[in-house]
C-alpha cells in the first residue's frame, strides 16, 4: 500500500490558501476603489444608465406614442429646443411663402417629426416672479432676450438690472408711457366704463399698454409674431399678462366674430389697406359693433405716407362706413357702426357684405374679402353688452340663445356647477387658486367659460386662457360676451406659445379632443401639456376612472408627481379628478436627447 507524500499534500494546502487571501486582498482593494474613488460612481452610474434605458420610450421607434401611454419614460431634449415652438419654427417657417407674413403663420410638423422628448428650462431658469411683482420686473434668464433690451433702450420698452427686466411702462409710439398713453385715449373712448371690457393690442411689445389697462377693467389679448426682436409674447406671459403669438398673414385670427371692445395696434406695421382691405377686414369681423379701432404710428400723419394714409381712412370711412372719432398727432381713432344700414346705403357695394358664411369660424380658415353682417336694427343697448362686466359673467349672451335655443338652461347650470368645483378645488383639495402661486391658467376645454367665470367673480388675481376645442361645438363667442378671453384650439397641434407659460392648467375631459376621435394620442397632448406647463405648476383633469388611468400612466411617463381624488360630493356620474405637479428638472439630472 502506497501512502501520500506529506510535503505535497502541505503544498497543495499551501496553494489553496494563497488563493483565497489573495481574492480577499482583490476584494478588498476593489471595494477600497469603488468606495474611496470615482470609479464606484462611474460604474452606478453606468448601471443606472442601462436600467433607464431599459424603461425609457425609444424616440427612434415608431411605437413610441404607444411606449409612453403605457409608461415608458420620456427623455428631456437637447438645451438648443428650451425655447422650442413647434407650429411657429424659424427652420421649418423657411420652406413657406412669405408673400402676405404667410411663413410666420402657424405650420405644424407631420406626426412623424414631433419631437419625441420634453423641452428642458434654461440653464439658469428660476421659479418666475409672483404676481403683482411680476408686472414690474422678471428674472432676465427666463427668456429668450437677444440684444432687445439694448434695442428697445431709448423707446422705455424694459431695462436690464442686474438679474432682472425691469419695464418702466413705455412703448414706441407713447414716450411719456402707457399710462399717461392710456389717459389720453380715455379723452375720447369710454375706457373704465362698461363698454369696454375686451381688448386685443396687435404688435404688442412687451405688452406695457395691456398692463396699464388692467387698471381699469380691461382684459386685454396681447397679441405678435414670433419675430426679430426674439420673444414678445414671453415677456408679456412672463409678467402675467394674457397673450398669444400670432400674425395678420392669409388665415383668420383664432377668435370668434365681435370679440372685442377695443382693438389697438401701436407701430405695429400692418399695411391694413392692402390686398384689398383684408387685413382691416378681419379687424372689422371681430370688432364688437359700436367698438373702436385705433391706429398709432405710420401711415397716421406720417411723413411720406400720405397716400397710404388716404386709402386707409377711405377704407374705414367710406367702405366700411366707421366714425372717425379724433386725429391727434399720429393716433387715429374710429368707432365701428352699431347697424347695417350705412353698408346698405353705400353707392358702390364694395367691399360686399358676406354671405352664408360662419362668422366665428376661425380656425385655419382664409381670411375675407367681404364685411362680416351686421344686425338690421341698432344694436340692443340694454343687452349683456351693456352690463357691468361682473354681471355679464352670470347673464346669458344674446348670441347663445338667439343661436342655440334652450341653451339657457345649460348656461345656467353650467356657472352653479363650476362655483361649486371651484370651491371644492380650493377647499378640499388645497389648490391655491387665487393665492401667488397662480396667474396665467388655461382652460383646455372651456366650454362657455363657466370655470373662468367663477375665477372672475371671486376677483381671484388669475386671468385665463379659455380653449374652444376645434372640433366641436363652437362657444367662444359665448366666452367673449362675457367679458373673457379665449380662443379656438385644436390639441392635436401644439399651441402658438413659448414653452413654460402657465402655471396651470385644467382639463375637464380629455376625450373629447383626443381619443374619440383617433387623431392624435394622449401622450401627444399631455407631452404638448408639459412643453408650456411651467416648472412646479399643476395640472388639474377630471374625467372617468378609466381616462384617468390612462393619464397616470403618460404622467409617470413625462416625471409628474400627482394625486388622484374623488369628485366632489353630489357631482352627476361618476368622475375622477387627478392633480398633478411638474417636477422641475434640468438638463443636468434627467437623460437627455
Amino acid at each position: 500500500m502506497g501512502s501520500t507524500n506529506p510535503i505535497k499534500r502541505h503544498a497543495r494546502q499551501w496553494k489553496l490558501l494563497d488563493c483565497v487571501s489573495i481574492a480577499m486582498m482583490c476584494a478588498i482593494f476593489v471595494l477600497f476603489m469603488l468606495v474611496f474613488t470615482s470609479l464606484g460612481d462611474s460604474l452606478a452610474a453606468s448601471g443606472q444608465r442601462y436600467l433607464d434605458q431599459a424603461d425609457q420610450a425609444d424616440a427612434a421607434s415608431p411605437d413610441f406614442w404607444e411606449e409612453v401611454e403605457k409608461g415608458l419614460t420620456v427623455v428631456g431634449c437637447a438645451l438648443r429646443y428650451t425655447d422650442h415652438m413647434p407650429c411657429h419654427d424659424a427652420k421649418r417657417a423657411k420652406s413657406f411663402a412669405k408673400e402676405r407674413n404667410h411663413y410666420r403663420e402657424r405650420h405644424c410638423p407631420p406626426r412623424e417629426e414631433k419631437l419625441r422628448c420634453l423641452i428642458p428650462p434654461p440653464i439658469d431658469y428660476r421659479i418666475p416672479i409672483p404676481w403683482p411683482k411680476s408686472l414690474h420686473k422678471i428674472y432676465f434668464n427666463n427668456t429668450p432676450h437677444g440684444n432687445i433690451a439694448e434695442l428697445k433702450a431709448d423707446q422705455g420698452w424694459m431695462n436690464q438690472a442686474g438679474d432682472y427686466f425691469e419695464f418702466p411702462g413705455g412703448g414706441t409710439m407713447f414716450p411719456e408711457g402707457a399710462e399717461h398713453y392710456v389717459q389720453t385715449l380715455g379723452k375720447y373712448i369710454p375706457i373704465g366704463t362698461s363698454q369696454i371690457r375686451t381688448a386685443l393690442d396687435i404688435g404688442c411689445g412687451v405688452a406695457s399698454f395691456g398692463a396699464y389697462l388692467l387698471k381699469k377693467d380691461i382684459l386685454t389679448m396681447s397679441m405678435a409674431p414670433r419675430d426679430s426682436h426674439k420673444a414678445q409674447i414671453q415677456f408679456a406671459l412672463e409678467r402675467g399678462l394674457p397673450a398669444f403669438v400670432g400674425i395678420l398673414g392669409t388665415q383668420r385670427l383664432q377668435f370668434p366674430s365681435f370679440a372685442f371692445d377695443l382693438i389697438h395696434c401701436s407701430r405695429c406695421l400692418v399695411p391694413f389697406s392692402a390686398y384689398n382691405g383684408s387685413y382691416f377686414i378681419e379687424v372689422d369681423r371681430i370688432l364688437r359693433p359700436g367698438g373702436y379701432f385705433v391706429l398709432s404710428g405710420p401711415p397716421v400723419n406720417w411723413p411720406g405716407k400720405q397716400r397710404e394714409y388716404e386709402i386707409l381712412q377711405e377704407l374705414i370711412t367710406k367702405k366700411l362706413c366707421y366714425t372717425l372719432v379724433s386725429i391727434t398727432e399720429n393716433t387715429g381713432i374710429w368707432q365701428k357702426p352699431t347697424n347695417a344700414s350705412c353698408y346698405i346705403a353705400r353707392q358702390e357695394q364694395t367691399p360686399p357684405i358676406c354671405e352664408d358664411e360662419d362668422p366665428n369660424k376661425a380656425w385655419y380658415t382664409p381670411l375675407d374679402e367681404c364685411i362680416t353682417q351686421l344686425p338690421q336694427a341698432k344694436v340692443d343697448t340694454s343687452g349683456a353688452e351693456s352690463l357691468d362686466w361682473q354681471k355679464r359673467l352670470e347673464t346669458v349672451p344674446k348670441r347663445l340663445a338667439e343661436m342655440l335655443p334652450g341653451e339657457d338652461i345649460l348656461f345656467a347650470s353650467d356657472m352653479r356647477r363650476w362655483h361649486h368645483r371651484l370651491q371644492y378645488y380650493k377647499q378640499t383639495l388645497g389648490i391655491a387658486i387665487g393665492s401667488q402661486r397662480y396667474r396665467n391658467v388655461m382652460d383646455m376645454n372651456a366650454v362657455y367659460g363657466g370655470f373662468a367665470a367663477n375665477i372672475a367673480a371671486a376677483n381671484d388675481p388669475v386671468w385665463v386662457m379659455n380653449v374652444v376645442p376645434a372640433f366641436g361645438p363652437n362657444t367662444l363667442h359665448a366666452i367673449y360676451d362675457r367679458g373673457l378671453l379665449g380662443v379656438v384650439h385644436d390639441w392635436c397641434e401644439a399651441f402658438s406659445t413659448y414653452p413654460r407659460t402657465y402655471d396651470l392648467i385644467h382639463a375637464a375631459t380629455m376625450q373629447s379632443f383626443t381619443t374619440l376621435q383617433k387623431r392624435c394620442s394622449l401622450a401627444e397632448v399631455m407631452i404638448e401639456m408639459d412643453r408650456i406647463l411651467r416648472p412646479e405648476g399643476t395640472v388639474i383633469i377630471r374625467d372617468s376612472p378609466g381616462m384617468i388611468a390612462h393619464v397616470v400612466k403618460v404622467a409617470k411617463a413625462i416625471r409628474w408627481s400627482f394625486e388622484i381624488s374623488e369628485s366632489e360630493p353630489g357631482a352627476p356620474g361618476k368622475e375622477q379628478i387627478f392633480v398633478a405637479r411638474k417636477e422641475f428638472w434640468k438638463v443636468d439630472n434627467i437623460a437627455t436627447q
